[in-house]
């Protein structure tokens, strides 16, 4: 069965499956044989491709935190019903949630921006790591809900965006 990651503003399909030694992980037409080992709470090693990685692993919720080898990732399993539906409406960018609880570090934007795909909106900081949240698509930014220091929790809004001609057509 397919799953569908969020790394960043990126949405990533994956299917994992057993291979003779360890297991195979498809990604789009990659096919990428791997091995995990446990080393302990939280604790794992992966071999692909020749190479070997410590990682640390950390899961609350629908969230997965990686750290490997020292470098921070956090993904966030999507609910295929919760992603078919966003994606039907249309609206599935118009918001940014936390993908975990934690405080503000950075606002790089402010209300009435215009900003780009991939943009950098803000910085946010939860378990001694800092994330730095991205515009999913080009737009203006609606809201931006919390300000540097201030705290939230996990799905809170952080910022809504919406079309750039909504905004013009708002301004006349």
């Amino acid at each position: 069965m397919k799953s569908t990651f969020k790394l960043g503003a990126a949405e990533h399909a994956i299917e994992l499956s057993r291979a003779a030694h360890g297991y195979r992980l498809h990604l789009g037409d990659q096919v990428i044989p791997f091995e995990m080992e446990s080393c302990g709470a939280h604790r794992a090693r992966l071999r692909i491709a020749g190479h070997t990685h410590d990682l640390r692993l950390i899961t609350a919720g629908d969230d997965v935190f990686i750290q490997l080898d020292g470098e921070a990732h956090a993904l966030r399993y999507v609910d295929p019903l919760a992603h078919f539906e966003a994606t039907a409406r249309g609206g599935a960018a118009d918001t940014i949630r936390a993908p975990m609880p934690g405080s503000i570090v950075a606002v790089a934007v402010q209300e009435g921006e215009a900003v780009t795909r991939g943009q950098a909106l803000l910085v946010m900081e939860s378990m001694k790591m800092e994330t730095t949240i991205t515009a999913p698509r080009d737009g203006v930014i609606a809201t931006v809900a919390y300000e540097k220091g201030q705290t939230f929790e996990r799905d809170a809004l952080l910022v809504a965006l919406q079309p750039a001609a909504d905004a013009e057509g708002g301004a006349a």
